[in-house]
């Protein structure tokens, strides 16, 4: 049980750590605003329609007495309206990734640089990255929606339904979402899928303590937006815990910006200074 304080630590660290690096913080909010708009409107749309929809797909219970009637089709709106909130939680990172793949990116590898240490790079072109993101996150939410579509008809068992499929849907949902976080750092140090997908398999409960309340705070559209520069933050310090990374210095950001009289940061891999986008 030790490894759920563990993973919430990490996200903890990581909104603590953009909220020392200011213009990070902001850089990192751009994407979320972007994304936040057009799943609103998806959201609202649904809102709206949900009871429609399931009208329209039990037309064998219109004849059906009151209160009947109302109890089976109202459960039914509830949950389809809580199955797409489920995939809006999941989808939301996938897609807020891809639009700020060059975004994230910059801010993991500032991460790392904060560090020490060597500082991966992918190495690929930026189309390339971008196909690779959209690849693994579509067979991520293939898996999403094959838990969901089971979870969705475990929703009709009595009492289970309301009490245990609830809470194993934020489970399986923070998983998913702490590798969609984590698959920024991955990425850039050439971590396939599958091996992702062993790594935090072999630490569930710790990447459940980081994914599991970052859901749940996630449900709030813009509390979503403003973690998100957080989450990935956190999510790159837990990749490197989970690949066996160590951390060369243990001062913190603020002393090592001071090294510098301009406020950069040391940079220990290279010519990664030009990602600096914030600059």
């Amino acid at each position: 049980m030790r490894d759920l304080g563990v993973g919430f630590g990490y996200l903890v660290k990581g909104q603590k750590w953009v909220g020392t690096h200011g213009r990070w913080f902001g850089f990192g909010l751009l994407p979320g605003l972007v994304t936040l708009v057009l799943y609103a409107g998806a959201l609202v749309g649904l809102g709206y329609g949900a009871d429609d929809l399931a009208a329209w797909v039990t037309p064998f219970a219109d004849d059906w007495s009151s209160p009947w009637l109302g109890i089976f089709r109202g459960t039914l709106t509830a949950l389809v309206v809580a199955f797409g909130l489920f995939l809006a939680v999941i989808t939301f990172t996938a897609v807020t990734l891809l639009v700020g793949q060059p975004f994230y990116e910059s801010l993991s590898e500032e991460v790392d640089r904060s560090e020490g240490g060597e500082v991966p790079e992918s190495g690929l072109p930026l189309w390339r990255e971008l196909w690779i993101s959209a690849r693994d996150s579509l067979r991520i939410l293939l898996r999403v929606a094959f838990y969901g579509v089971l979870l969705f008809a475990c929703g009709f068992i009595p009492v289970i339904g309301q009490t245990v499929v609830p809470a194993v849907g934020f489970c399986v949902s923070g998983f998913f979402l702490a590798e969609e976080l984590t698959s920024v750092a991955f990425q850039r140090r050439g971590v396939e899928l599958k091996e992702r997908l062993q790594l935090l398999r072999g630490r569930r409960l710790a990447v459940l303590g980081f994914g599991v309340p970052l859901t749940l705070a996630f449900i709030v559209p813009f509390v979503a937006v403003f973690l998100m520069p957080g989450a990935v933050a956190g999510a790159t310090l837990m990749a490197r815990e989970l690949g066996g990374e160590t951390g060369g210095d243990d001062r913190d950001g603020d002393s090592r910006e001071n090294d510098h009289p301009d406020g950069t940061l040391p940079s220990s891999g290279g010519g990664q200074g030009a990602h600096h986008l914030p600059r």
